[in-house]
């Protein structure tokens, strides 16, 4: 390639940068004052409220955002990585696209002198990301254990539906499950398998089931959109006694709750968490420090009839 398509090529580049700026001035002269927003598709609501906690708090915090989509594809996420530090953004906000996969981006941008601040999902490495705050998966997996268990009368056949194994998150969430159902020799699990998070696959996965165990009596979910998917091929086959369980606290859940359909979910705070890793950004780069620990916990909160109609994109309110 010649020189000058090589400048050709990184013209191109930054224009199309600039036209995913969201609020951006014309150009990239306000680059070095834009927040990267990187997260799995915003077909799933809570990455979506992900992306717009991020980016409301970022504009009320005086930057521009550029919001960006990996569709849990490493490699995407690592040329959107690219496109971040050419466009020379202060700080990367992101939810990865695998625990290992994602460490060589965020190293990448720490060498490019821009810190990455991790929400929701973990990465296998400490000290290349500033932050990492997380749900606390393994108790907001044990809560949603718990209801499921009183829900099911602490006997009965059981599915559970799992998460992408590439996602840490699914397999903490599976052992909180676990560890407290195990206690309860009644309760028989006949099936488990995974629906990559996926509302279409779970429905797909959900009907196998029912055909091998017709006598199940619950399911217990790794998110929400499986658990939509697995009450929905529940509902189409004239079985909405079993008993549903999911996890993160959709407004989707929320109004099957209040209509009879799920019984319960467990609300992680995505809106929050992702408001918080901009603040924390925010003071990284204007002092060098968060003035807090890299791994950070949030509490989960279950959610079932009593609460859910509190509940609002991803935040309960008092």
């Amino acid at each position: 390639m010649n020189l000058k398509s090589v400048h050709l090529k990184r013209r191109l580049l930054l224009s199309a940068l600039a036209l995913t700026m969201t609020g951006a001035l014309p150009g990239l002269a306000s680059a070095a004052d834009t927040i990267a927003i990187i997260t799995p598709s915003h077909d799933n609501p809570f990455f979506k409220a992900e992306a717009d906690g991020a980016a409301a708090k970022a504009k009320e915090l005086g930057y521009d955002t550029m919001v960006l989509v990996h569709d849990d594809d490493a490699n995407k996420q690592s040329e959107l990585f690219d496109s971040a530090i050419a466009a020379g953004v202060k700080a990367i906000i992101l939810d990865n696209a695998g625990a290992d996969a994602s460490v060589a981006a965020v190293q990448k941008a720490k060498d490019a002198g821009i810190p990455s601040f991790l929400i929701d999902r973990e990465i296998t490495a400490s000290g290349v990301a500033v932050s990492q705050i997380v749900s606390n998966n393994y108790q907001g997996a044990q809560l949603g254990a718990e209801e499921f268990v009183k829900l099911m009368g602490e006997k009965g056949k059981f599915a559970e539906l799992l998460g992408k194994e590439s996602d840490t998150n699914a397999g903490i969430r599976s052992s909180g499950y676990h560890d407290v159902i195990g206690q309860y020799p009644d309760l028989e699990m006949v099936a488990q398998q995974t629906a990559n998070w996926s509302q279409t696959e779970a429905y797909t996965v959900m009907e196998s089931i029912l055909q091998a165990h017709p006598d199940i009596m619950g399911v217990i979910s790794g998110n929400d959109t499986m658990a939509m998917g697995a009450y929905a091929a529940l509902e189409a086959a004239g079985r909405k006694d079993v008993i549903v369980v999911g996890f993160d606290g959709s407004n989707d859940v929320r109004d099957s709750i209040q209509k009879g359909g799920i019984k319960a979910t467990v609300l992680q705070p995505a809106y929050d968490q992702a408001q918080m890793a901009v603040t924390q950004a925010d003071q990284y780069i204007k002092t060098g420090s968060t003035g807090v620990d890299e791994k950070q916990l949030m509490d989960c909160v279950l959610i079932n009839g009593d609460n859910a109609a509190k509940l609002e994109t991803f935040a309960l309110s008092n």
